[in-house]
């Protein structure tokens, strides 16, 4: 089962940061990503939502190739490749998998102007490493679906 945890952070930057991380962390096998998005409220108070994945560019890659194979199949390559690419990124905005985008649009409106918050769901994670990979940006803890016992290591565990 993955755990969601939300993390506070001052900047935009420091969100784009840590989203990256764990990214690296990922890559070091010292945290299993199912999804990871950050979000920020600009000068003009708009929330905005930044996911690591793009399910509408990746639905119209693959549907634009299937669209050409079948347009190939009966001669029309280019009304394949049209038809193929609009209904793939159709179908990828339609889908919604990870990090719930409502859970991510509420916390956002929550922040203060110029904060950021990241959203990471994780199946496993090597908790010490990963931890002392995010202190340096002081992140705080906004939520988690971690039990309160867990929760509350990850709080103090932090702020130490």
């Amino acid at each position: 089962m993955a755990n969601l945890v939300v993390l506070g952070l001052d900047t935009r930057d420091d969100a784009e940061r840590v989203m990256d991380l764990a990214g690296d962390l990922a890559k070091q096998h010292l945290l299993e990503l199912e999804d990871v998005a950050y979000a920020h409220k600009d000068d003009k108070g708009k929330v905005r939502i930044h996911q690591a994945v793009s399910l509408t560019g990746a639905g119209a890659a693959s549907g634009a190739l299937w669209g050409t194979l079948i347009g190939m199949l009966f001669l029309m390559p280019l009304a394949g490749l049209a038809i193929g690419a609009g209904t793939g990124a159709l179908a990828g905005k339609l889908a919604d998998v990870g990090i719930n985008d409502d859970t991510i649009k509420q916390i956002g409106e929550q922040l203060q102007q110029g904060r950021a918050a990241v959203f990471v769901l994780a199946r496993s994670a090597t908790t010490d490493r990963v931890i002392e990979a995010i202190k340096p940006f002081n992140p705080t803890v906004i939520q988690t679906s971690l039990s309160h016992d867990r929760e509350e290591e990850l709080v103090r565990a932090l702020q130490s």
